[in-house]
């Protein structure tokens, strides 16, 4: 399979743009812009080369303060958009 590219718009969180690489249901590359540089550096070293399912599962529904979402919850979001094809 070949290497797939996305951009994604996170929604309610300080990152204001994603991007990721995934090739054989892996993800191979992440970038952002915006948000907490720590965290997403954080998230960035966790997660590439990473089973796609794997980051959802230990990423999905994590919060940012009292906000009902956070960056890392918001790639969940963007993963599961290409997972069902819609990206």
């Amino acid at each position: 399979m070949s290497r797939q590219h996305f951009e994604f718009k996170p929604k309610d969180v300080c990152s204001t743009w994603m991007s990721f690489d995934i090739e054989n249901d892996k993800l191979v590359s992440y970038k952002s812009r915006g948000g907490c540089g720590g965290n997403l550096l954080g998230i960035k070293k966790m997660v590439e080369g990473m089973d796609i399912d794997d980051v959802i599962f230990c990423l999905r529904g994590t919060k940012c303060g009292e906000n009902e979402t956070s960056c890392p919850d918001q790639l969940v979001q963007a993963l599961e958009e290409y997972k069902k094809g819609e990206r």
